[in-house]
């Protein structure tokens, strides 16, 4: 007997992730779309094509990404102006007087002092190198199982400099500090993903998809503990990773995408929308 009632829980665990793997899809359908991208920080790096314009303001708007979309994407298009629309070549080209236009740039406790070593950063890096991606690019990269690693690396090579502003240092997050990471995880989802909605980019080849970690904001920790997606107390790495090994029973081959439904439905919950019924434990 308690092994014919283990059964039927378990089928009724597994029916229940099933129905919750279609509405997931679902939803993933209804938001990955073009039109999420007019409201969303993500359309400030598609006013471009050139990669390297892409990867700056992507990299760069994903890291002001705290507070309302409007706010955000209104810091960023300064930012633009600041950089004469033209962010690889003013990177490259500007002069030190140039940078004057920029001590009075601000977006919360992001300020003068971060926006400018954020050029020395990028001018130092792209003299170099072709591509954002390869700060990435740990020693076996390819063979870890999520990214880790990699933002690790990517913490390390961006304060290359030791006369780096330590008060930068809070804003480019690392694992190493148990942060969820959540506004690298979204750079990294922009620039690896790619499908046919045209959202997100695919302008990154060698880091995969299925290494993503699903970035963690308000909306997706909330709509996912309402799924029973997270059970960890603390909002975390390990939360973040943990939620990620959920969705990857889902999807092995690209979990994150599932970023677009928990975020969508977190950010649409204030509208007639409703969750399925939690599954029970």
């Amino acid at each position: 007997m308690p092994s014919s009632r283990r059964t039927s829980r378990n089928k009724q665990t597994v029916a229940s992730d099933a129905q919750l793997r279609i509405f997931l899809d679902e939803q993933v359908i209804r938001f990955n779309q073009p039109a999420f991208i007019e409201h969303d920080p993500i359309s400030i790096p598609h006013r471009f094509s050139r990669l390297q314009d892409i990867e700056i303001m992507g990299f760069w708007t994903a890291i002001l990404a705290w507070g309302q979309r409007t706010t955000i994407i209104n810091s960023a298009q300064t930012l633009i102006q600041l950089m004469d629309n033209a962010p690889y070549d003013f990177i490259l080209g500007h002069e030190p007087q140039d940078l004057q236009r920029f001590l009075q740039f601000r977006h919360r406790t992001f300020n003068a002092t971060d926006a400018l070593y954020f050029i020395h950063f990028f001018r130092h890096w792209y003299e170099q190198h072709i591509s954002l991606e390869e700060a990435f690019l740990c020693s076996g990269y390819a063979q870890e199982k999520h990214v880790e690693k990699l933002l690790i690396h990517f913490h390390n090579t961006f304060f290359f400099d030791p006369d780096a502003p330590q008060r930068t240092r809070k804003h480019i997050a690392t694992p190493r500090s148990k942060s969820s990471c959540k506004r690298i995880n979204m750079f990294l989802r922009w620039m690896v993903r790619k499908d046919t909605h045209g959202v997100d980019f695919g302008v990154w080849k060698h880091i995969r998809p299925d290494q993503l970690i699903c970035p963690l904001d308000v909306h997706v920790d909330r709509v996912a503990r309402k799924l029973g997606l997270i059970e960890r107390k603390q909002t975390d790495w390990q939360t973040a990773v943990a939620l990620t090994e959920r969705l990857r029973t889902f999807d092995p081959v690209d979990p994150v995408k599932y970023d677009f439904a928990l975020f969508g439905i977190g950010v649409a919950e204030k509208s007639s929308f409703r969750l399925p019924a939690q599954k029970h434990k």
